[in-house]
């Protein structure tokens, strides 16, 4: 990329994330691929991914949600990092990704009543369904999870804090991020939508985000505030989610978030305008939990073009994620700065499990080549593509990626 200059679009100038320092602001934003094999083990091809979208030196890539541990599983072909074949997988991609000149985070998960029961214990028959309360989807009645006992609640916050150590002391990620969004472990517990507990973990604000923020003090210990963040998403109506007014508990655990850790990397918020969102009736309140965090780092998501990223990042000096953009278009920091057309997704291939195809095989530009030194473009060059098989259940759920 061109070297920046007083008069270089905020979305193009460097800005300082915990401990690293990025050249741009366009980041890969995390997307579940389900690449992996079938004991949440990422192989070549996730090598191949993440270092075509490193390509650009200075560039922050954030993984797809990976599972903390067996319990905190339940859809297959996703990764994992409790185990040394998954840390030593992540590891070649983040040497991969370094030796490009970029940075990863890798963003810890834990589904609770999102896990898919009949695949989860297929996989792992002697681990409960569980959540913080025993509320069904809508989408599965019948699946009633269990609501995690406290002592159940300390093992996953203690898995967390080993995720987090097994990412950055051996994985050798730069940084981890909490995936705290899109009705997952961690918003279950913050919602009341899906926490009836009555106990210190349920009822008042203060009580359903203990549980985020116990599991932030169990991962900052692990690895430090400079290379822990989190993801939010206030507005999101993605597996039942979304409270009446989520603007009270939102803002309760930001503030809180400050207040106990001032040197975080950064917070991930999902904007309102994004698919699955129902944003608030007062615009101005759309953005309210990046307000309230700056003027710390905010990464921000959700359908995000090359002028809507143009402008939020020059009004705000936020730093734009991109998903399925990025996943089209593994240059897609230099396509921006050079306004160069994009590659459409083909969108029956996001979710085709172990293949190529869809993954690693989209094209970088002409014009990004041609820049590129010799055994660089030859890095560069996509593999071949290879047959889609993806797996019949995903086909439902390939929108969840457009919000991005």
């Amino acid at each position: 990329m061109s070297t920046a200059t007083t008069s270089t679009p905020a979305l193009f100038r460097p800005i300082k994330l915990g401990d690293i320092t990025l050249a741009h602001r366009v980041v890969l934003a995390p997307q579940t691929r389900y690449r992996a094999d079938a004991a949440h083990v990422h192989t070549e091809l996730g090598v191949e991914f993440y270092s075509q979208r490193a390509s650009v030196p200075g560039t922050l890539l954030i993984t797809e949600a990976t599972y903390i541990s067996p319990q905190a599983s339940g859809q297959p072909h996703a990764p994992g990092i409790w185990n040394d074949a998954q840390v030593a997988a992540w590891k070649k991609i983040t040497d991969a990704v370094h030796a490009k000149g970029s940075y990863i985070y890798l963003q810890l998960w834990a589904l609770g009543r999102t896990a898919r029961p009949e695949l989860f214990h297929e996989e792992f028959p002697d681990y409960p369904y569980v959540s913080a309360s025993d509320i069904p989807l809508s989408s599965s009645p019948t699946e009633i999870p269990r609501a995690l006992t406290k002592e159940e609640i300390k093992q996953y916050v203690q898995w967390y804090g080993e995720a987090a150590s097994n990412a950055v002391h051996h994985a050798g990620f730069d940084g981890v991020e909490l995936h705290g969004a899109n009705g997952y472990l961690v918003d279950q517990f913050l919602q009341d939508v899906s926490n009836k507990r009555t106990d210190e973990y349920g009822g008042s604000i203060e009580n359903r985000a203990r549980f985020a923020l116990e599991v932030m003090d169990a991962i900052t210990a692990a690895v430090g505030q400079s290379k822990a963040a989190i993801r939010l998403s206030p507005w999101s109506t993605y597996q039942d989610m979304r409270m009446e007014d989520p603007i009270p508990t939102f803002t309760y655990l930001v503030e809180e978030l400050k207040k106990r850790y001032p040197n975080l990397a950064y917070l991930h918020t999902i904007t309102p305008l994004a698919p699955a969102n129902e944003g608030p009736k007062d615009p101005s309140d759309a953005d309210f939990l990046d307000k309230l965090w700056a003027p710390r780092a905010v990464i921000t998501t959700g359908g995000y073009t090359r002028d809507s990223g143009l402008k939020t990042a020059e009004e705000t000096g936020r730093i734009i994620g991109y998903g399925v953009a990025f996943t089209a278009n593994p240059d897609l920091p230099f396509r921006l700065e050079k306004n160069l057309p994009l590659n459409e997704v083909d969108p029956t291939t996001l979710f085709a499990k172990e293949t190529a195809q869809g993954y690693t095989t989209y094209p970088f530009s002409e014009e990004f080549l041609e820049q590129q030194q010799p055994a660089t473009k030859e890095v560069a060059t996509p593999s071949a593509p290879a047959a889609t098989k993806q797996l019949p259940w995903m086909k439902r759920i390939f929108r969840r990626s457009l919000r991005l």
